[in-house]
């Protein structure tokens, strides 16, 4: 049964094998179990659905709570020659019935609804009449009213269930689930415990960062341009501050859109559509009105202002790197977000035993933005995927080699000033204070006589805000929850005020480029977007990045040989093979007294030219650079003594014996720190031309 469903996977998919996690979940469902699986955003879920759905006979129904995340779905399915379709608000009377008709008539293998759907009578007289065998509910932490994204609608699909005569397995899927609320899912939808299956939270591609104390615009602008070709999505609190950032970032000739409940349906469907079809690179959004999106080429995430609980960090930002790739998330911390997210708590939340909940996950999530830990790793620990002493790697915390500057005397001033004023006033006041501001305001109040008055008249007014940021960050200040916050000295300053304590803070962060593309790669994505473009569908439906970036490293020259690329299946090859296989013919063709690229690289490598060197001198990423002389190890023209010394090589051959090639990341943990990524594949490389 499991074979079936890997040829399924690999002609449809162009997958060899599952991922961690899929195999238990897929098996559980193919024997008809009700099944619950816990999976990161961007970990495969719905291929859980997708496999049995091709492997039944009868109709699979998928409840989505998010209309445009359907249409996504459905035509991401059709681009692998999967009939699909979807019902929702979206559509008129006329459409609705003839999608129903045919999933009656078998013409369809899937049917995503959104849950308000099964309370329809003319669904439920279709359901009464049709084969279905299987129900797949995503987002099925929308059942729990503990979870983050509660919808009363999900409650009908117990009494969905219960109305069918031959009851059909049910499959729940999830990515932010709290033990809470993973029980509560068991429970409604009749789940058992042996069935519950949790590959864990992480997303090893993503990199995590919170950055404090620094302006967001400037921070936003400069990565942005660092990163001009790349997709990706800024999400902000409120429509106003969505407005303004896309109008200067529209300014600034950044192909920009902008999604949030004061737009019309109409407007939301353009510049969703924009940004799928990579029209627009840059979506800037709201958090509280959910753009649901299965975009895969996304690049980064920003999120503008702080998330009100964990949960939804976690759901937004993995929507960064769903095809593997590698991607940034980055959350520009300011203390007033605190206020405004308690604000709206107050404002939307009426039951008081759901306010304490949501005010405790607000908690949560500022206490994730002060810790010094991995950052990763207390996105497990919330999620309560325990790892003792876990680091990433990646993130923030773990690689921020930023200079300290000593500010303990700007410190002192900004504290003495606020004791001063008996802590009556905001940031802007004490800045001006401390400026040495004439504003009439400040001469109305005599704040021009404390004794502070103009100690940091070098530094602008800005500046000195930056700084009072970043010490209420740090929590030496706290904002009051008043309409008008004022600034609240915290014990914590005294031994700072006495010269017992200094304070440090680092350099401003300087935004880097995602990795960068090789101009192959670049021809390859602008093919896929000629494609795209004459097939009415978005480009990440023609072939993922990662599909492209494997493409401009094996170079393919025959069927056999693109068939053996991730990510392209027969039906992909069918429709859009050629073309590609094509186009790397001609790019062949037209150099072809030229040595292939691998062996350039090789031979600056033999040279004595180290990868960081080759790589900037041949305007090509480090990975592909890494990718050449891998392919240079396999085709046995280079020994790996330079990049592997040989008690390395028999580590590493020892931890693949007992480990195994699944996932590199267990490979690397349970090697010593020092043996790297590159060395880990180098020595697979060697074994892969071994067995050739």
């Amino acid at each position: 049964m499991l074979d079936q469903a890997k040829s399924q996977l690999k002609h449809y998919f162009g997958y060899d094998e599952f991922r961690s996690g899929q195999t238990n979940i897929i098996k559980s469902i193919l024997t008809k179990q009700n099944t619950l699986g816990i999976m990161p955003t961007g970990g495969g879920k719905s291929i859980c659905y997708q496999i049995p759905a091709l492997m039944n006979d009868g109709l699979t129904i998928v409840i989505s709570p998010l209309i445009s995340l359907m249409k996504d779905q459905v035509d991401a399915l059709s681009g692998y020659g999967i009939d699909a379709a979807y019902i929702n608000s979206s559509l008129t009377e006329t459409e609705i019935r003839a999608t129903m008709q045919e999933a009656e008539y078998g013409e369809i293998k899937l049917l995503y609804i959104a849950p308000e759907r099964l309370e329809a009578p003319s669904f439920k007289q279709m359901l009464n009449r049709t084969s279905v065998s299987l129900i797949a509910v995503d987002e099925a932490h929308c059942i729990s009213q503990w979870g983050h994204d509660f919808r009363p609608s999900y409650m009908k699909i117990s009494h969905m269930m219960d109305a069918f005569s031959d009851r059909p397995p049910i499959i729940a899927l999830t990515a932010t689930a709290t033990p809470e609320v993973v029980h509560d899912i068991q429970r409604i939808l009749n789940i058992e415990e042996e069935q519950t299956f949790i590959s864990g939270f992480e997303r090893e591609n993503l990199h995590f960062s919170v950055v404090k104390g620094e302006k967001k615009k400037s921070f936003i602008t400069s990565y942005l341009k660092q990163n001009a070709s790349q997709s990706g999505i800024i999400y902000t609190a409120t429509r106003k501050e969505a407005d303004q950032l896309h109008s200067s970032l529209e300014k600034l000739g950044i192909k920009v859109g902008k999604y949030h409940a004061g737009l019309s349906e109409t407007e939301r469907k353009a510049a969703q559509e924009a940004f799928l079809f990579d029209d627009i690179v840059v979506m800037v959004a709201t958090n509280a009105f959910g753009m649901g999106i299965d975009k895969s080429n996304v690049r980064f995430v920003i999120h503008h202002n702080l998330p009100k609980n964990m949960e939804s960090y976690y759901q937004e930002a993995g929507r960064a790197g769903r095809d593997g790739e590698e991607s940034d998330c980055f959350l520009l911390f300011s203390p007033g977000d605190i206020h405004i997210q308690k604000f709206l708590i107050q404002e939307n939340q009426h039951d008081a035993v759901r306010k304490s909940a949501d005010l405790a996950k607000l908690k949560a999530m500022v206490d994730y933005c002060h810790t010094e830990k991995c950052l990763q790793g207390a996105i497990l620990h919330y999620f309560g995927d325990e790892r003792p002493n876990y680091r990433c790697g990646k993130c923030s915390n773990c690689v921020d080699e930023r200079e300290a500057v000593d500010i303990t005397k700007e410190a002192q001033m900004i504290f003495s000033t606020i004791k001063r004023v008996n802590e009556r006033f905001g940031k802007t006041i004490i800045a001006q204070i401390l400026k040495g501001s004439r504003s009439k305001r400040i001469k109305e109040l005599q704040l021009d006589h404390v004794t502070t008055f103009g100690l940091l008249a070098r530094r602008t007014q800005q500046d000195i805000i930056d700084m009072i940021d970043f010490l209420t960050a740090e929590q030496f200040i706290t904002l009051t929850d008043s309409k008008y916050p004022t600034l609240i000295l915290q014990e914590k300053t005294l031994p700072v005020l006495k010269g017992q304590i200094a304070i440090h803070k680092k350099v401003s962060r300087t935004p880097e480029a995602i990795e960068g593309n090789d101009e192959l790669f670049e021809k390859l994505r602008t093919l896929r977007k000629q494609i795209a473009d004459r097939d009415g569908v978005p480009p990440y439906v023609v072939f993922a990045d990662s599909t492209l970036r494997e493409l401009s490293e094996v170079l393919p020259t025959s069927r056999d040989e693109m068939l053996k690329v991730k990510g392209v299946g027969e039906m992909k090859y069918e429709k859009y093979g050629k073309a590609f296989l094509d186009l790397l013919d001609s790019l062949s063709s037209r150099h072809q007294d030229e040595k292939p690229s691998h062996l350039t690289t090789f031979e600056l490598f033999q040279d004595g030219e180290e990868i960081p060197m080759i790589a900037a001198s041949r305007g090509l990423s480090e990975s592909t650079v890494e990718g050449h002389l891998l392919k240079a190890i396999e085709e046995g023209l280079l020994e790996i003594d330079r990049l592997v010394a040989p008690e390395t090589e028999e580590l590493i051959l020892n931890e693949i014996d007992r480990i195994g090639v699944e996932k590199l990341k267990p490979l690397k943990e349970a090697l010593p720190e020092e043996i790297t990524y590159t060395q880990i594949k180098a020595v697979l490389s060697k074994k892969r031309k071994v067995t050739k």
